[in-house]
């Protein structure tokens, strides 16, 4: 069959200014000029017989057949990065797994459950390195990284796999001393915050139909691990993950004032490259986290 194709470096500046909206934002990412992306994408137009954008002042909009086209040829564009990445590479399979994931996430659920991993697949080194930069701004290349989600980014897999709720934890001790009925007698607790969290506690109080409330004191911390830490060291109430403190919980280190209440919260997932999507061990290592992430995915 003789199959006759659009021009590719057209075809490309279309992928990447329907995917991204913007010929500005598609000439950064291809390292070309807005007018030779807008050159191409009018080339393919003419091309194809029809136009492709809608154009407005600061931004373009693709039409709707435009869009089932972008549906069906963004695809290739990844399958074609990922046969070129693999292009000449050993079939031997890296024993080695990077994973990158926040410093909180780590701590309180990640580390204590790693040693089943590692006992199920003795073989497989595991390097963790923490951060909390977007997907995006991530300098160095990591087989699977952990972050909030469900969020899509171009040239990687997503797989959520421990679902989260957020509810208020304290130490059993604070409680004894200060007990607590209902919401409103949050007034006399000090409410433990995180400077990358400023809204939590105003959002559950909002759901808990609490309005105006005034605690006794606040205590604010950079990072929302000493956070969590200065609930079970009794110096105030917090908002706790639900999956993140289930081990606290578990142990009587914390305790839910209140069971209602839950305040939603992102999911945890897995982000992999493209090109390591197939690699064993990041296959194997996506599916124990969702083993270890179904009690709270099948509401547990």
């Amino acid at each position: 069959m003789n199959l006759t194709l659009p021009p590719l470096n057209a075809l490309r500046a279309f992928e990447a200014a329907g995917r991204l909206g913007s010929f500005k934002e598609a000439a950064a990412q291809l390292h070309v000029t807005s007018g030779a992306v807008s050159q191409q994408v009018r080339l393919l137009e003419e091309w194809l017989g029809a136009p492709l954008f809608e154009r407005h002042n600061r931004r373009v909009t693709l039409t709707a057949a435009a869009r089932a086209y972008l549906a069906k040829i963004g695809p290739l564009f990844e399958q074609l990065a990922l046969a070129t990445a693999n292009f000449g590479v050993p079939t031997t399979v890296s024993r080695t797994l990077s994973v990158n994931a926040s410093a909180t996430f780590t701590l309180r659920w990640l580390v204590p459950r790693l040693d089943t991993f590692r006992s199920e697949y003795p073989d497989i080194n595991v390097r963790i390195e923490t951060s909390n930069e977007p997907v995006e701004s991530l300098k160095d290349t990591y087989d699977v990284i952990i972050r909030g989600g469900p969020d899509t980014f171009y040239g990687y897999s997503m797989q959520p796999f421990l679902l989260e709720e957020r509810l208020p934890v304290c130490s059993p001790a604070l409680l004894q001393r200060l007990p607590l009925h209902e919401p409103d007698d949050l007034r006399a607790h000090t409410l433990l915050h995180t400077t990358s969290l400023p809204r939590v506690w105003t959002d559950w109080l909002a759901k808990a139909q609490v309005d105006g409330l005034t605690p006794a004191a606040t205590l604010t911390f950079d990072h929302f691990y000493l956070t969590l830490q200065a609930a079970i060291d009794g110096m105030g109430i917090a908002m706790g993950p639900t999956s993140l403190v289930a081990d606290d919980l578990a142990a009587g280190r914390l305790v839910t004032p209140f069971t209602s209440p839950r305040l939603p919260s992102r999911s945890y997932c897995t982000y992999v490259p493209d090109a390591s999507s197939a690699n064993e061990v990041v296959v194997l290592f996506r599916a124990w986290l969702e083993r270890e992430g179904e009690p709270w995915i099948s509401g547990g």
